[in-house]
């Protein structure tokens, strides 16, 4: 799910834990941008972003994350469709190949107690989102503690494993370096595709007049670049006006249909790439090199800039 703002640094380290590659926080830098992201819902969908190893939480200008546009989680209280008390267990399912969508809270080490009066609750009917709100000390407390659509290797391992072993809409206590969790997966979905297609590779795809009508194309550089060079097809979704196109995407996208991005050196075309994966797109294919090395390897009538 897709989420960028401001994590408060004395909690950062808990989600750090949690999302050891959050999506790439896209790269904006213009204020009146920033006023425009910070006027939608805070709801969870985590932009994708590598952490450097020097870096123990992501760049951020201060972005508030979009809420995820496919797969929403259920209404809370309201997880099965059918009985709102949630049922702990230890045991489930391999993660192999799939995608959940998980919710959690965390406390600390010492406060195993705290725990287990929270677990007591839940079986009682207590939603655990209600409770995380509460008591979390995870900044994803904000959200009733949903971490969003994670992938195996994507979290630390005691949780990992937790998560990915466990049935749906089953609670599971964990341990981590970073205190005690319930986490609870919502639902599960196929592993997304994200993948880098050469550019002769496209121009030969272009050469079928088919290929226009069974794909998506998406140019995400700014209007004065696409008016120096372009290729035909490509629906322009400026960068800079994410604020405009990122909360409509699944509507005017097809997240079921293979869907292509292009920048001018392929950077921020594989930062939104990541990002449609977090909303459910699941074919993503980006232009390695972007327009640039379309035009230097594929077609040299394309202009360079």
């Amino acid at each position: 799910m897709l989420r960028a703002a401001h994590l408060p640094p004395g909690a950062t380290p808990a989600l750090v834990a949690l999302k050891l590659s959050l999506i790439p926080t896209l790269n904006l830098t213009s204020p009146s941008i920033i006023r425009k992201f910070s006027s939608f819902p805070s709801l969870h969908a985590f932009l994708p972003k590598t952490f450097l190893p020097s870096s123990p939480y992501p760049l951020s200008l201060g972005l508030k994350r979009f809420p995820p546009m496919v797969a929403q989680p259920c209404p809370r209280g309201k997880l099965t469709g059918e009985n709102t008390k949630a049922s702990f267990s230890s045991g489930g399912n391999s993660g192999s190949g799939r995608e959940i969508l998980v919710q959690h809270l965390l406390v600390k080490e010492d406060d195993l107690k705290l725990l287990l009066e929270l677990q007591q609750r839940i079986s009682g009917g207590v939603d655990l989102s209600d409770l995380a709100v509460e008591y979390s000390i995870c900044p994803s407390k904000e959200e009733g503690g949903m971490l969003g659509w994670v992938r195996k290797g994507q979290m630390v391992p005691e949780f990992e494993e937790a998560a990915f072993n466990a049935p749906l809409n089953k609670v599971v206590r964990c341990k981590t370096k970073f205190g005690w969790h319930l986490l609870q997966v919502i639902s599960e979905r196929e592993e997304s595709l994200l993948q880098d297609i050469q550019p002769e590779e496209l121009q030969a795809k272009m050469q079928d007049p088919n290929f226009f009508e069974e794909v998506q194309l998406i140019d995400v550089r700014e209007p004065e670049e696409v008016a120096q060079a372009s290729l035909p097809g490509f629906q322009v979704l400026p960068l800079q006006q994410f604020g405009n196109w990122g909360p409509e995407i699944t509507t005017k996208f097809d997240p079921e249909k293979d869907t292509y991005l292009m920048c001018h050196h392929g950077m921020r075309s594989l930062q939104v790439a990541k990002w449609l994966q977090t909303q459910g797109f699941k074919r993503v294919f980006n232009v390695s090199g972007g327009i640039h090395a379309y035009a230097t390897k594929a077609d040299p009538s394309i202009p360079t800039y």
